[in-house]
């Protein structure tokens, strides 16, 4: 595939979702059909690249990183037997690359936080919901957990971004991370806790 076909960013027109569902654009594009595979890039592209930023990857970076993606998804489709969902196989691409960048920064320390204690539910108020199917998010909300998510060691952001963030399912994301669903929920665990302590304030003044 000629480089600038697979510029990750959707040209500047509107997708038409009817044209043609998702099974039959992957067809397509297994096949070779460079422009099946131009339609998936422009359905996923925005949650591609907004994963990258929440794994801990600056603008620049993910801009960069989310066109490595694309190119390891085409050169790998002969490979998807869709026993996933492309979202799935695509964020275990995105997690895989952004990792690869990661791992050239000093590791951050981890707070220390007792894995038997009960993990409550984030309370977030109705517009800010976490999920994938979630309408716009207060803007200014959506900054504040950005700042929060950036102050999470490594493993516990990646937990919370694929499970309540990205709406993935625990075996899912488990699976994505490259960890036993044990191993994930601990972190999942570790992560949300956190994330509650950095939130705590603002979700006070939603309150108020």
């Amino acid at each position: 595939m000629r480089a600038s076909r697979v510029a990750w960013r959707p040209p500047a027109r509107r997708y038409n979702r009817r044209l043609a569902s998702e099974r039959e654009l992957i067809r397509r594009a297994r096949a070779g059909d460079e422009d099946a595979f131009a339609e998936l890039v422009m359905m996923h592209a925005d949650r591609v690249y907004g994963a990258l930023r929440r794994f801990g990857l600056d603008a620049a970076e993910a801009d960069e990183v989310a066109q490595e993606v694309f190119v390891r998804a085409w050169r790998g489709l002969p490979r998807f037997e869709e026993r996933a969902r492309f979202s799935t196989w695509l964020y275990r691409i995105a997690f895989n690359e952004a990792q690869r960048r990661l791992s050239r920064r000093p590791p951050p320390r981890a707070e220390t936080i007792d894995p038997d204690r009960d993990d409550p539910v984030i309370s977030l108020p109705e517009s800010a919901r976490l999920g994938p199917e979630a309408q716009t998010l207060d803007r200014e909300f959506e900054q504040t957990l950005e700042r929060a998510l950036d102050q999470l060691p490594t493993e516990w952001r990646v937990a919370v971004v694929l499970r309540d963030v990205e709406g993935l399912s625990t075996e899912e994301a488990a699976e994505i991370a490259g960890v036993g669903q044990a191993a994930f929920k601990s972190r999942l665990h570790r992560g949300r806790m956190q994330l509650r302590t950095l939130l705590e304030p603002y979700l006070k003044l939603e309150e108020g």
